[in-house]
């Protein structure tokens, strides 16, 4: 994850959402400042002296699991309305803190929404209810949650909202608290009750509202929507009448509430956003004296949350139908575009709406039809408008006969088309566009300005540059200019109070071309956020300074940067045709690697074709900038920084111009040689937009030479620098037509019934289906299909009384029970937890008919013999696999420690079985995942010369075999070598010469005419002498060459019996030389590659690669022609929207059509989301939604697996509240372990409350890198203890949520444990969000937080940290903070129902007990670390003092000697790391060793840590240089000096 760096004076600080502190005393609302310094000495008391919280603690608080009995006051909320939630001046519209610490009391659901009444509610209650509702959106936790206990009365409140203004002025504040709250509903179009209530406000209702020409206009082009107004306008005429009224549709709200919010938005961007005087003067022209001086924040952000707002109906197809006219009508873009606040320097991110607006409002697409337009028909559209204006002016308009007359390419563009219509008087251009176009309404106040009318006529009439031009016209690479652009790229300080110009990843998109558009701005913007923290990283180290000649040298270094000799542009090609920017332009670089020691030149030495580099130009001042020009200049000032381009490496070359890293064959490997010297030249491809542009610039404007200038060249890390490659894919695919197979199309964008893809839908099913070994015996197939009474038939259809598996099943298209998919707000008839089928017995259950077959023998050599499953699937899990062998989508949701790998594992096993023609690629996150996939696959019946694992990580998989490409084409060669000598073999077994062995054709023709031939021969005689026992055993024509078997072939006593032995050995026979024939392209291929594709494309049936590998070589499997049937995605729930499509698309079209059939994605969407580091991204755009959660939240059934193996059932209750019904499996509930309680512990799980520590709770070091020394002393001194107690260290893992704590806790470690044999590091200190996918016996999990709860808010957090621990849970933590927390209730009250001090059981002096797991024994509550650390030194001297006195004082003398040097040494500091001032001044001060009390033993001040020896983690946790992230969690290093990214 992204790093924190700290560049001397200034720091990049890193931002959370929901992170705000309590500032001053809490009875004066503040404001806390943007970006401001974070103080860390507010504790959790002040925040219960805060009046607030008082208040809160009288009226509704549980704290402490009871309510207080007061009655509602309506007066009290309207009281803490107007003192608390009133914001008076300033730009936000809320004061943050005051509404965290409501938020934290659990005001909404506690208070607000109980004591709720339609009738009687009044405005600040409604009023305050949206604050709060707001307030969860921000903080990114389930809003509507609570309103789901009273559903008709949730109906009732959003109808109140809606009303709310009606009578009513509203402050500037309260508007844009409105607003946030329409957008937050709009966006969870999910959720009935409020789609239900918001979708009709953007029905045909609200053309009602269109002026008379727009709505004519509308209903011409939309010939079907006459009918629907006519039957709409009935029926509201009927309905009126029934009630006795007049139909009058202005006083309906859907008629009049978009477009009053129109109304009021234009009216405050023109007379409140510059609340001095009007903007414009008689001429039209814009002051820009005093009157622009002073500006509305509030009414600045009111304009901007607004555009969002209009952006977000637009891209959704359900509002977007309707509003798009109601938009065009009020012509609110050109109104927005002619605003004084869209030119002023604090409206440049109104702007940068307005142009998303105006991108969205012109968007290729048929709005009623929602189908994509092409370029060809947009711009057939725009000839057709043209040609019927040019007719109208020809006809009506004398003084436009220019215009008329003109061809379209002298008038399409914008200053043509105004110049020809400037020759119109004012009322001229008013009668053209309102009476004669109707474009706007004639009671427009706007329709007096000339200016306005010419932009309404040329938007509507110019020609859109195609979104496809555009996108192959932008640069791939950030420039200087996007890189530190707030507005595109916001830095760490979003806190989700404003909006932002960037495109959001909802439920719905527009078409696929939009999808992969918004997607592409956002994967952009991602990668050019990481490049630029890599950069600010970088160039600080390099000490840029001005020399006496006046150019810019270096006294410093950066591993990741080095000083450029020369660089010279070496090529620019001609332009392809039909394109301006050149087809290539190539440069060389040239630099020295001298001052680097060999590591890091070993790294510069290892740069190869494709990377990517930053080619830089930093040129700084030439004076320091003093402390106040430092705070007001932009990063790249302070830098010293000027341009940034990006190139990719095309060659490298050493001193002697020999070439380095070539992997294309020109320098053969017994050639190769070190390289030479001490220069590098690298050849690197430049962007050729970026160039083009460049140049432009250069010739029209008088810029400035970039590519003259450059002085620095930065590598980044290979497996952060793969953006390239992606974002490359996801271009070519917009260059592409249609995708996505039929069946999904629909379904992916968001529309239609969510249903369609699932396999009872599809056509083309597989109606027989040989289950092989998926059935361990009858009875497990009979519990597999509860609902279904098992018939079993022989092959022959007689009745079998003693079946035995395999299983072929003849599957109904419609199957009942529990294990089939269901949308996610659905529960299943099957209760699994209880074992309980809830459907009624009484009804007579249907056939299933179920073929028992006697599979043929395989062989007689013990390889012939297929690998069997053992696995017993429950009901869901047979569910799961029978949809996945079916065509369409299956989703398979596993909750953690349910087995989602071998269910997997089964659909491909059967799939291959079934299809064995068909290719399925496997697709996973991570290596871990693949690989673990990988090694089940290989225990099953599927030839390993059939499976192919691509990418870096197949030299970590657990195997003698190799599955990579060259390993898999040379396993194939040695394979064919020893085929062809048992093909001689059987050849002298039947006199034969042994050449016909020689090539796999040769023995392709041996197989013919020899071996078939004869068994063709003896099946012939066998027909005849079927009653003769021997005949087989006698006549057998390979007796000989099967005489090495380890058994005897043939036993001479039945026909049957040896005959079936005998199609067995031939059919090993057949095998082997059909192996042979696949063997045979690899003998006629010579070079390594053809023959790596031919495995590729041709022979491997499961091919598995990371969903990164397959961003970054779409390119060339599309070239090689890869081709596959089936994708299989695991962890899809933790994978990048976009790359979980791109693997979709890694083969091309066949006649139009995509060859895909199956997608089978299984993952947690409970569980943690893709990792998005920036985060405005992940809050604001919602990148952080993966496929998987979006098709949840879209209802498409899904099957959810419901029996956990992993934890004991008493710790799997803490999180399986979470899903649908998640029971246990019978292994947890009868295995003894599971049974017997943790030696040493009263309690198998347990929350233990951590109080102040030396008067400190949490602390933060640095902003947002969050530390609590008591929870660090006390976790590890229970580690301490089970080690103590003879618990493995590889049984052990800590957990915390901070990477600030982990730091923190592993220098704890590494000081108490680490040097001591018998005590050594656990097997992993890392945090909850590294430790996904992970499981251990024992965890130790430190919460950390003392103010606020921060992000374990997230719900899929928590489950993550509760479902890591098989055997023992301990969580410590501040228990007044967590247990008020609304959404993490279910497990707290779990967790609260035993003591909240740790219980132990000091009569158990091992690791091992009979005691039962529900017997806790004689309990000793600890009542602080320091008791821990007392019982521990006890422990510890009774043990060591009585059997080893002389290791006890070893161990005091090395203690002695250690803190001796500790003291002594001063702290180490690496020449490449960056330690931030506010980190240096967060060190805690050393007390001296004389602090320990005297009457203490030394061992005492080992254990409890009173000498400081955690003092120095200021150093530890906020050393900046890079390392590897998490690859050293099993042993902690006390220079460990991660980056202080915060595990989100």
């Amino acid at each position: 994850m992204t790093k924190v760096y700290g560049t001397g004076t200034y720091d990049f600080k890193r931002h959370r959402v929901a992170e705000y502190p309590v500032e001053l005393p809490a009875e004066k609302p503040v404001v806390a400042k943007p970006g401001g310094a974070l103080p860390s000495t507010i504790t959790l008391s002040e925040i219960q002296r805060d009046r607030l919280t008082k208040i809160a603690a009288e009226n509704w608080s549980r704290a402490g699991g009871t309510k207080p009995e007061k009655p509602f006051e309506p007066e009290l909320v309207k009281e803490i309305y107007e003192t608390e939630l009133v914001v008076r001046g300033g730009r936000k519209p809320v004061p943050l803190q005051r509404v965290m610490i409501l938020e934290v009391s659990q005001y909404l659901e506690n208070y607000l929404w109980p004591n709720f009444d339609p009738e009687t509610a009044t405005f600040e209650h409604v009023m305050s209810m949206i604050i709060m509702v707001n307030e969860k959106f921000r903080e990114n936790v389930a809003a509507w949650v609570c309103f789901y206990d009273r559903k008709e009365l949730f109906k009732a409140f959003l109808e109140r909202v809606l009303r709310l203004k009606e009578g009513r002025e509203l402050s500037i504040a309260e508007k844009t608290n409105y607003l946030v709250f329409m957008i937050n509903a709009f966006q969870s179009l999910e959720d009935e009750v409020v789609s239900e209530t918001v979708l009709r406000l953007a029905s045909l209702q609200s053309w009602h509202s269109l002026s008379y020409g727009r709505f004519q206009m509308e209903l011409c082009l939309n010939m079907d929507l006459i009918k629907k107004w006519k039957r709409m306008m009935k029926r509201e005429v009927k309905e009126a009448a029934t009630r006795g009224e007049i139909f009058d549709p202005s006083t309906k709200l859907e008629v009049k509430f978009l477009r009053n919010l129109i109304e009021e938005f234009l009216e405050v961007l023109d007379s409140k956003v510059f609340p001095q005087q009007h903007c414009v003067n008689e001429d039209d022209e814009v002051i820009d004296g005093n009157g622009l001086e002073k500006v509305d924040d509030a009414c600045v952000l009111y304009c901007e949350r607004f555009m969002e707002f209009l952006i977000d109906l637009l891209s959704q197809l359900p509002t977007r139908r309707y509003l798009r006219p109601l938009v065009a009508d009020v012509a609110v873009v050109a109104k927005c575009h002619l605003s004084a606040l869209y030119r002023h320097e604090k409206g440049k991110l109104f702007a940068q709406l307005v142009d998303l607006l105006q991108f969205y409002e012109k968007f290729e697409i048929n709005d009623h039809a929602g189908t994509q337009l092409t370029d060809d028909e947009v711009l057939q559209c725009n000839y057709d408008r043209f040609l019927s204006f040019q007719l109208l002016a020809f006809k009506k308009i004398p003084k436009l006969q220019e215009l008329a007359l003109a061809n379209i390419g002298a008038i399409h563009k914008r200053a043509d088309l105004s110049k020809k219509l400037s020759v119109l008087s004012p009322e001229e251009l008013k009668d053209l566009v309102c009476c004669k176009l109707k474009l706007i309404s004639e009671e427009d106040p706007w329709s007096e300005r000339v200016d306005f009318l010419i932009e309404v006529m040329v938007s509507f009439f110019e020609k859109q540059q195609s979104q496809k031009e555009a996108i192959n016209a932008l640069p791939l690479y950030p420039n200087e200019q996007i890189m530190w652009d707030e507005s595109l790229v916001p830095s760490i300080n979003y806190s989700g109070e404003g909006c932002l110009a960037l495109p959001k990843l909802n439920l719905q998109f527009l078409t696929l071309h939009d999808y992969l558009l918004r997607n592409f701005n956002l994967f952009r913007l991602e990668s050019t956020y990481e490049i630029r923290e890599d950069l600010q990283e970088a160039i600080p180290h390099l000490l840029a300074y001005i020399n006496i000649e006046g150019e810019t040298a270096f006294r410093g270094w950066s591993r990741m940067a080095v000083p450029i000799k020369e660089f010279k542009i070496a090529e620019v090609k001609q332009p392809n045709i039909g394109e301006v920017k050149p087809s290539s332009v190539t440069a060389e670089v040239t630099f020295s690697i001298s001052s680097y020691k060999a590591q890091i030149r070993s790294e510069w030495n290892a740069l190869k074709e494709h990377d990517v580099l930053f080619l830089l130009s930093i040129r700084p001042s030439f004076e320091p900038l003093s402390a106040e020009e430092a705070a007001k200049a932009s990063v790249p000032q302070r830098l010293g920084l000027q341009y940034v381009r990006g190139c990719e490496i095309i060659e490298i070359r050493d001193e002697e111009g020999i070439l380095m890293n070539d992997f294309t064959g020109r320098i053969k490997r017994d050639e190769w040689k070190p390289p030479k010297g001490e220069l590098r030249t690298v050849t690197v491809a430049l962007d050729t937009a970026q160039y083009h542009m460049d140049v432009g610039n250069i010739a029209e404007k008088g810029a400035e030479d970039v590519y003259g200038t450059f002085n620095v060249l930065i590598r980044r890390k290979p497996k952060e620098n793969n953006f390239k490659a992606i974002l490359e894919s996801i271009r070519d695919l917009m260059n592409e037509y249609c995708i996505v197979p039929d069946w999904l199309h629909n379904v992916f964008l968001g529309y239609g019934n969510p249903s369609a893809a699932q396999w009872t839908n599809m056509p083309d099913l597989l109606e027989m289906v040989d289950f092989k070994d998926t059935f361990l015996d009858a009875d497990h197939l009979k519990e597999s299909f509860p609902d279904y009474q098992v018939c079993f038939i022989n092959s022959d259809g007689s009745g079998n009384l003693h079946p035995r598996p395999p299983f072929r099943i003849r599957l109904p298209r419609m199957l009942k029970g529990g294990s089939n998919a269901l949308p996610g707000n659905k529960t299943s008839a099957f209760d699994s937890a209880n074992g309980v089928n809830m459907v009624d017995d009484g009804c007579k259950k249907e056939k299933l008919v179920v073929e028992a077959y006697t599979p043929p023998d395989p062989g007689p050599y013990p390889q012939d013999q297929p690998k069997q499953n053992t696995v017993r699937f429950t009901a869901t899990q047979i569910g799961a696999i029978i949809s996945g062998i079916q065509p369409g989508l299956t989703m398979v949701v596993g909750p953690p420690g349910t087995g989602k790998t071998d269910t997997a594992v089964q659909i491909l096993n059967v799939l291959y079985h079934n299809c064995p023609s068909q290719r399925t690629l496997i697709i996973t996150h991570s290596n871990q995942a693949l690989n673990d996939l990988f090694e089940k696959i290989m225990l099953r019946d599927v030839p390993a010369r059939y499976l192919l694992r691509l990418g870096q990580g197949e030299q970590e998989l657990a195997t003698d075999l190799d599955f990579s490409r060259q390993g898999r084409v040379n396993a194939m060669l040695v394979r064919r070598l020893e085929l062809l000598s048992e093909v001689e073999r059987l050849a002298r077994s039947l006199q034969l010469p042994e050449d016909v062995g020689y090539t796999c054709e040769t023995a392709g023709y041996f197989w013919l005419l020899h071996v078939y031939s004869r068994w063709e021969q003896f099946l012939a005689a066998c027909a005849e002498n079927e009653d003769k026992a021997a005949f087989v055993k006698d006549r057998f024509p390979f007796k000989e060459f099967f005489s090495n078997t380890p058994h005897p072939v043939f036993m001479g006593e039945s026909f049957e019996k040896d005959m079936r032995a005998a199609k067995g050995c031939f059919r090993h026979l057949k095998t082997m030389f059909q192996e042979l024939e696949e063997c045979r392209a690899f003998e006629l291929l010579k070079s390594t590659a053809d023959r790596a594709n031919y495995l590729m494309t041709k022979q491997a049936k499961i091919v598995a690669m990371t969903c990164t590998h397959a961003a970054l070589k779409r390119k060339d499997f599309l070239q090689i022609g890869f081709k596959y049937d089936n994708l299989l995605m695991e962890e899809s729930a933790q994978i990048l929207e976009i790359e979980t499509f791109i693997p979709m698309l890694l083969q091309r079209q066949e006649d139009g059509y995509a060859r895909l059939k199956r997608c089978i994605l299984i993952g947690d969407h409970h569980q943690l989301p893709p990792v998005v580091k920036n985060m405005a991204f992940q809050k604001y755009s919602h990148m952080d939604q993966s496929l998987f959660t979006r098709f949840v939240r879209l209802g498409i059934p899904y099957i959810e697996l419901n029996a956990q193996g992993r934890a004991r059932p008493s710790i799997a209750k803490l999180y399986n509240w979470r899903y649908r019904d998640l029971g246990d499996l019978p292994y947890v509930k009868e295995e003894a372990i599971f049974h017997r309680a943790n030696a040493g512990f009263s309690y198998d799980y347990q929350l233990i409350d951590v109080p102040d520590y030396q008067g400190k709770g949490e602390t933060a070091p640095s902003p947002w890198f969050y530390q609590n020394e008591g929870e660090a002393e006390y976790v590890v001194s229970v580690y301490m203890y089970l080690r103590l107690l003879g618990y493995p260290a590889n049984k052990i893992s800590i957990l915390t949520t901070y990477n600030g704590q982990k730091l923190l806790i592993r220098d704890v470690i590494n000081r108490r444990c680490v040097p001591y044999d018998f005590i050594g590091p656990p097997s992993k200190v890392t945090t909850v969000d590294k430790f996904q996918g992970q499981q251990n016996d024992f965890i130790l999990l430190s919460l950390v937080r003392t103010r606020f709860v921060g992000h374990l808010r997230d719900v899929r957090r928590l489950v993550v940290a509760m479902s890591r621990a098989r055997l023992g849970l301990y969580v410590f933590c501040r228990r007044s903070l967590f247990e008020q927390c609304y959404e993490l209730q279910p497990t707290f009250q779990h967790l609260l129902q035993r003591p909240d001090h740790l219980a132990l059981n000091l009569d158990e002096i091992t690791s091992y007990t009979e005691r039962h797991v529900e017997d806790t024994g004689p309990i000793h509550l600890v009542s602080s670390v320091d008791e821990m650390i007392s019982i521990f030194n006890w422990r510890y001297q009774e043990r060591y003092m009585r059997h080893q006195p002389d290791h006890y004082m070893a161990y005091l003398g090395a203690y002695e000697e250690q803190n001796s040097r500790q003291n002594s040494i001063p702290m180490h500091h690496d020449i490449d790391a960056n330690i931030p001032a506010a980190a240096d001044g967060a060190a805690r001060d050393m007390p001296h060793e004389s602090n320990i009390e005297e009457d203490t033993t030394k061992m005492d001040g080992l254990i409890n840590g009173q000498n400081g020896d955690v003092s120095f983690n200021s150093n530890a946790e906020v050393d900046k240089k890079a390392s590897k992230d998490d690859e050293n969690d099993g042993l902690p290093d006390s220079k460990s000096n991660e980056g202080t990214t915060m595990e989100e």
